[in-house]
């Protein structure tokens, strides 16, 4: 579980020292506990995370988070992630500390349910029902295009087989 911590106070033009601190107080409320400090190395106080701590920081020192392994219910609770940063001019040294909290609360492992196992067999049904509506209105669309193309060849064939009028038998007669 990474506990995600940004700092973005550091110019890379501008050199600084800077020291992170990791707190831990259990979620019942108490007094912070120091579980995790970086002043230019990384290191782990003896604490219920020994061992179970990893820097996950960047080098420029913009993230500085660490990541707890193999987390458990007890893990549960409020950390503080403070940073302190010296900036290094020539003329003064600015001190600029800032401090993140992050809530965590872990849960045991959903298991599926009888909900779930019953939405998954819903879902299937619907996929078999929706496929063969479909193909029945294929079926549907293909023979009414089908009845549209006879009628409308019969009527061009009813149209052909009208016998013209017979030129002998003209109404109009022809003056020469």
């Amino acid at each position: 579980m990474k506990l995600l911590c940004i700092s973005c106070m550091k110019r890379e033009e501008v050199t600084a020292s800077t020291v992170v601190e990791w707190f831990y107080r259990p979620p019942e409320g108490g007094k912070d506990e120091p579980i995790y400090e970086y002043r230019k190395t990384n290191h782990e106080f003896p604490s219920r995370f020994s061992g179970r701590l990893q820097w996950n920081g960047s080098k420029d020192m913009q993230d500085v988070s660490i990541t707890v392994l193999n987390v458990t219910l007890n893990d549960s609770g409020i950390y503080t992630c403070n940073i302190t940063r010296e900036f290094e001019f020539e003329i003064h040294r600015p001190l600029f500390t800032s401090s993140r909290l992050i809530h965590l609360t872990v849960v045991e492992e959903a298991g599926e349910d009888f909900t779930s196992v019953i939405s998954e067999i819903m879902m299937y049904i619907l996929l078999v029902f929706l496929t063969l509506w479909l193909l029945i209105e294929m079926v549907y669309c293909y023979r009414k295009v089908s009845k549209a193309e006879e009628a409308a060849q019969e009527s061009a064939t009813d149209y052909l087989a009208i016998p013209s009028e017979n030129k002998e038998n003209c109404a109009v007669p022809v003056e020469e």
